[in-house]
C-alpha cells in the first residue's frame, strides 16, 4: 500500500520516516518530496508497505503523531489519476 505522509517538518529525512514506519512492518520504499530547484523538502512524502494490514496499522498509529516537532498527517495515498488537474498548459494564453 502506498501511504501519504504530510505536514512533515522540513528537517525530516527518509531515514526518519523509515524508522517511524518500520516499527509497524516491512517497508518497500520511502521518499520525501523535495523542490527540484532548491532541494528543500516540500513537507510531504510517501511510504510504500507491501503488507496492507501492517500499512493500516501504521496509518492508524502514526496519523497525528509528532515527528520532529510537527504532527504528521498519514493516510492511504490516492492514485495519481484521482487528483484534480492543475491549471496551466502550453501557450500561456498568448495569441499570434
Amino acid at each position: 500500500m502506498n501511504i501519504y505522509v504530510g505536514n512533515l517538518a522540513y528537517g525530516v529525512t527518509e531515514d526518519d520516516l523509515r524508522e517511524a514506519f518500520g516499527t509497524y512492518g516491512e517497508i518497500s520504499s520511502v521518499s520525501v518530496i523535495t523542490d527540484k530547484f532548491t532541494g528543500q523538502s516540500k513537507g510531504f512524502g510517501f511510504v510504500e508497505m507491501p503488507n496492507n494490514g501492517e500499512a493500516d496499522a501504521a496509518i492508524k498509529g502514526l496519523n497525528e503523531a509528532p515527528l520532529k516537532g510537527r504532527n504528521m498527517k498519514v493516510n492511504q495515498a490516492r492514485p495519481r489519476t484521482d487528483r484534480p488537474m492543475r491549471g496551466g498548459g502550453s501557450g500561456g494564453g498568448r495569441r499570434f
